[in-house]
C-alpha cells in the first residue's frame, strides 16, 4: 500500500481515512505496537491502530475510559533525561555510548548526525532514514549517529513508522538507543521495565532488519534468531540508556532481544490483513466521533458502540493494562457471559464452550452422576463435569450445604 507522488492514496488507505473521519492520524509507536503483537487475534484493535483512530477518544465517548499510558511526570522526566543527554554536541550521551561500542576519544568530533527532516511528513523522514542509513553503513570507519530516525515496518499489509530515540551506525551495522528515566540501581534495573523496554525495542529492529533488506534487495531472513549480515543490518542486543543510581548521569545497559525479536515477529505474522479486515466491514461503518466546532464528540455513544462491535475483539483481562478500549472490550465480554473475560488459559481449555453459562451447564449435567456421569460430553465438558463431581464430594464428605 503506497500514496504516489500526487498525494492520492489506494483504496485501502482511503477507505481507513474515511473509517477516521476528519480526526488527525494517531501514529502506530512501537508501545502500541508491541502490544498489538502480544494479542494478534484482535482484529478491533488492528484496525482501529491502521486506520490512525484516537482509542483514547473513542473510550471516552464509548463511556469507559481506561486510565492508560504514561503520567504527565514519567513524560516530562523522560523529556527532561533525554534534553541533557543531547547538550554539548550529544557528549552526555557518547560517554555510556562509548564505553560499550569502543567509540574511540578521538573520533567524537568526527561523528555525523545527519540531518532527518523532523518537521517532514513521516513517509519523507523514512525515506530520508532510510538514505542516510544506507550512506552511514556504506562507510565502514565512520561512526554515524541517527537522532529520532523514521522506520517504516509494514504490518498486515499497512505501513506503521516508528520513531526509536536514536541508532548508532558503525562498521556496517547499527545498534538501537533507548533512552529510558527509569533508574539502574547498582548496575540492574526493575525487570517489569527492562521487559516492556526490550518488547519495544524488538519493534525498532525488526524495522531496521527490514530496511536492510529492502536495501539489499533480499528477503527477509527466515529464522527469527539469526543475525543479518547486510549492510546497515541491526545488533540483536539494543542500549538502554537509564539514569544511573537516581542521578542524572547516564549508563548504558546491553539487552539482547532475541526473544522478543522472535515473539514479535511470529505474532505479527499471525495477523489478518488489513484489506482482508475491512472488506468484511459493513457498508457506512465509520469510527468518526463527528466533533463541534469547539472539538467536543457528538456522536451519539450507542451509534458508536454498533461500529465498535462490527469488528470483533479477542478480549483478555490483560487488555486492560495494554488498551485503551480494555474497559469497552471487558464490558461487552461480561454482558455476553463470554468465557474470555476468565483469560485465555481457561478459554483455551474450554474448547468449544464460548460461554460461562454453557460451562456450568456443562458441570451440572454431569454433576450427579457416576464415573460414566458425564457420557455424551466432549472433553472440555467431561472434565467440568468430573470437577464438579469431585467438588460435591467434597463437599458432602464435609457435611457442607
Amino acid at each position: 500500500m503506497n500514496v504516489s507522488h500526487l498525494g492520492q492514496a489506494t483504496p485501502p488507505l482511503r477507505r481507513l481515512s474515511e473509517l477516521r473521519g476528519p480526526a488527525p492520524q494517531r501514529s502506530l509507536d512501537a508501545r502500541a505496537l508491541a502490544a498489538l503483537a502480544a494479542n494478534p487475534g484482535c482484529r478491533r484493535r488492528a484496525l482501529l491502530d491502521a486506520a490512525g483512530v484516537d482509542k483514547t477518544a473513542l473510550a471516552q465517548q464509548l463511556g469507559r475510559p481506561a486510565p492508560f499510558g504514561q503520567s504527565p511526570f514519567a513524560i516530562r522526566r523522560g523529556l527532561q533525561f533525554e534534553s541533557r543527554l543531547k547538550q554539548d554536541g550529544y557528549a552526555v550521551l557518547l560517554a555510556p555510548l562509548r564505553r560499550r561500542l569502543g567509540l574511540p576519544e578521538d573520533e567524537v568530533a568526527s561523528l555525523a548526525v545527519p540531518d532527518l527532516l523532523p518537521s517532514a511528513s513521516p513517509a519523507v523522514r523514512a525515506e530520508r532514514t532510510a538514505a542516510a542509513l544506507a550512506e552511514a553503513a556504506a562507510d565502514p570507519a565512520g561512526w554515524t549517529l541517527l537522532d529520532h530516525p523514521m522506520l517504516r515496518l509494514d504490518v498486515a499489509g499497512s505501513p506503521a513508522y516508528l520513531e526509536p530515540d536514536a541508532v548508532v551506525v558503525h562498521a556496517g551495522r547499527c545498534t538501537v538507543v533507548e533512552i529510558k528515566s527509569f533508574p539502574v540501581l547498582d548496575g540492574s534495573a526493575d525487570p517489569a521495565n527492562v521487559g516492556a523496554a526490550a518488547r519495544q525495542a524488538a519493534v525498532y529492529v525488526l524495522a531496521l532488519q527490514e530496511a536492510a533488506a529492502r536495501l539489499a534487495g533480499r528477503p527477509l531472513s527466515a529464522g527469527p534468531y539469526a543475525v543479518q549480515e547486510l549492510p546497515g543490518a541491526p545488533e540483536l542486543t539494543v542500549l538502554l540508556v537509564c539514569p544511573k543510581d537516581f542521578s542524572s548521569q547516564p549508563v548504558a545497559v546491553p539487552v539482547d532481544v532475541r526473544r522478543e525479536l522472535a515473539v514479535t515477529r511470529r505474532q505479527l505474522s499471525r495477523m489478518t490483513r488489513i484489506d482482508q479486515l475491512l472488506a468484511a466491514l459493513p457498508e457506512g461503518v465509520t469510527f468518526d466521533l463527528a466533533r463541534d466546532a469547539s472539538g467536543a464528540p457528538t456522536r451519539p455513544a450507542g451509534e458508536l458502540a454498533a461500529a465498535v462491535a462490527a469488528v470483533p475483539a479477542s478480549y483478555a483481562p490483560e487488555c486492560i493494562s495494554t488498551c485503551e478500549l480494555g474497559f469497552h472490550c471487558r464490558s461487552q465480554a461480561r454482558c455476553a457471559g463470554a468465557v474470555e473475560q476468565l483469560g485465555r488459559g481457561v478459554r483455551g481449555e474450554l474448547g468449544s464452550l464460548r460461554t460461562v453459562e454453557e460451562a456450568l451447564a456443562a458441570a451440572e449435567q454431569g454433576a450427579g452422576g457416576g464415573p460414566e456421569g458425564g457420557s455424551g460430553l466432549d472433553e472440555a465438558a467431561e472434565r467440568l463435569a468430573y470437577a464438579a463431581r469431585l467438588r460435591a464430594g467434597a463437599l458432602a464428605a464435609g457435611g457442607v450445604r
